[in-house]
């Protein structure tokens, strides 16, 4: 089946990756010029990280209110989320930015975070019940 009841597992943790997205993207917007400054980490990286997660977190808030969701729909989230840990990651490893301590620990900790509730996600999907459309 493609289509599925959402568990209260996958509710919640889209419900929580959408309300942080949300809460992040204003926190990036609106205290970049201090954030540039505390982490060392540079202001278009903050926001277009900001341009990502706004949307995106209205999204993932909106697909938690639903009854029913697509199965790809889940999966997509899941993948994007699981990229955006990659590409963090990728941002200290490869060395395209230089943070300060403050930088890596905000980095790793929100890759973290994103890494948590996709698998959350997962495991969720897994406990929803097929729907016959």
């Amino acid at each position: 089946m493609s289509h599925v009841q959402p568990s209260p597992l996958l509710r919640n943790a889209l419900l929580a990756d959408g309300l942080l997205g949300i809460s992040t993207g204003l926190l990036l917007v609106l205290s970049a010029n201090w954030l540039v400054g505390f982490l060392d980490l540079p202001r278009l990286l903050l926001m277009a990280s900001a341009l990502i997660l706004l949307p995106l977190g209205g999204l993932l808030f909106w697909l938690s209110r639903q009854p029913q969701l697509h199965r790809l729909a889940v999966w997509a989230v899941i993948t994007l989320n699981t990229l955006w840990v990659i590409e963090s990651v990728m941002l200290l490893v490869l060395g395209w930015v230089s943070p300060n301590l403050f930088g890596y620990t905000f980095i790793i900790g929100q890759a973290m975070v994103v890494g948590l509730l996709a698998e959350l996600q997962w495991f969720g999907l897994r406990q929803s019940r097929a729907v016959a459309l």
